[in-house]
């Protein structure tokens, strides 16, 4: 019968120094009894260790007594000895592999069944992921099974190099097969470095990018066919989404978007005065509308920090005490009026220091972390 491989503890070797000299000296003198051993103690090697590492080396299997004599000891072969004791962890592969290929085999059945069931409307045209990792997952699933066309709408100041950096892999292999793909982004996020970098190196690829003032919300959408939004503010989660009229609808707000918004270019190429101008006109017509700091700042894609001192710059511009009196002397201004389009046209005051996006280019979370 197999027994239970010997302990060891972790980072530590199964054979001690002390271990391999017992053994090496018994193998020398091919069958040594006790008393040999006791008077090698004496010499070099504590008596409690010596004992200690005959026990050890008998439990490994490396030693083993005499048939005739249990006081003498002989050395075991040590392929024979490193074979009855891996018996066990080589049975238990074994076992565990049969069991990796039992759920995948099973598992692949119900996924069969499962995609039936969905095209017959069975299991319902929207899920809800909870989890973070689940929605990565069921990104990848659907970025790889995309043959046409991608729409993406990524709110806030820009995202960080290490999620960019996985995007460019994922998007280089969906433009390599032809895919079509067009993000949104809000302006603030022409200020961000790394989303600069990304986007000029997926534009040479073929992907298209546009920012607007304003944006609707996080969505990814495949092939017109199945979408992605946020599960619920605060969330880590998505909601998945094939029922063809609300993706219907969700394209269409995107194209939308789409028509009014702006080539993707750098601040320094498209003018920081036009930009910042724009921003400010919308965080104006926000404020009007009773919006808090951080509901504009995640209208606009910025941090609430950033948020607050335009906020400050614009009432100190407008002479304005009050949230409420920027909003009243805005409107006799006739500022609310001034709805920017895709060409540009300016809005309320606008900084003239190009600090438009500064401290806009805080991380997003939940699903459009991921998402191409």
């Amino acid at each position: 019968m197999n027994q239970p491989l010997p302990a060891v503890s972790c980072g530590s070797t199964y054979l001690s120094e002390t271990e391999v000299a017992v053994y090496s000296c018994i193998l020398e003198n091919q069958q040594t009894s006790r008393k040999f051993l006791n008077a090698l103690a004496e010499l070099e090697i504590p008596r409690e260790q010596l004992e200690a590492a005959v026990t050890r080396l008998k439990e490994l299997g490396l030693l083993r007594s005499h048939a005739k004599d249990e006081a003498v000891l002989v050395p075991v072969d040590p392929d024979l000895a490193a074979a009855a004791l891996t018996a066990p962890i080589q049975e238990s592969l074994q076992h565990k592999r049969h069991q990796l290929d039992q759920i995948s085999v099973e598992f692949g059945r119900l996924r069969a069944r499962f995609l039936e069931g969905r095209r017959r409307g069975t299991t319902g045209n929207i899920e809800v992921i909870a989890h973070l990792d689940e929605v990565r997952a069921a990104l990848n699933r659907a970025s790889d099974e995309c043959r046409e066309e991608v729409l993406s709408s990524q709110p806030g100041g820009g995202r960080s190099p290490e999620v960019l950096q996985e995007a460019i892999s994922r998007d280089t292999a969906l433009l390599a097969r032809g895919v079509r793909m067009r993000t949104l982004y809000n302006h603030t996020a022409r200020f961000n470095a790394p989303s600069q970098s990304y986007v000029s190196v997926m534009s040479g690829l073929g992907a298209e990018y546009r920012t607007v003032h304003d944006m609707f919300g996080r969505l990814i959408v495949f092939d017109r066919e199945l979408a992605f939004i946020p599960d619920r503010e605060g969330s880590l989660g998505a909601v998945v989404i094939r029922e063809p009229s609300i993706v219907t609808y969700l394209c269409s707000v995107f194209e939308n978007e789409w028509a009014h918004a702006r080539p993707f270019a750098d601040a320094a190429v498209d003018g920081l005065e036009s930009v910042a101008k724009e921003l400010d006109g919308t965080i104006l017509r926000l404020l009007a509308a009773g919006y808090k700091d951080e509901a504009i700042g995640r209208r606009v894609g910025m941090s609430l920090r950033t948020t607050r001192k335009h906020v400050a710059d614009i009432m100190e511009t407008l002479g304005a005490v009050s949230r409420f009196q920027a909003g009243v002397l805005a409107a006799r201004a006739g500022l609310l009026d001034e709805e920017p389009d895709a060409d540009g046209a300016d809005g309320a005051h606008g900084r003239r220091d190009g600090r438009a996006g500064a401290g806009g280019d805080e991380p997003a979370t939940g699903a459009g972390d991921v998402g191409p």
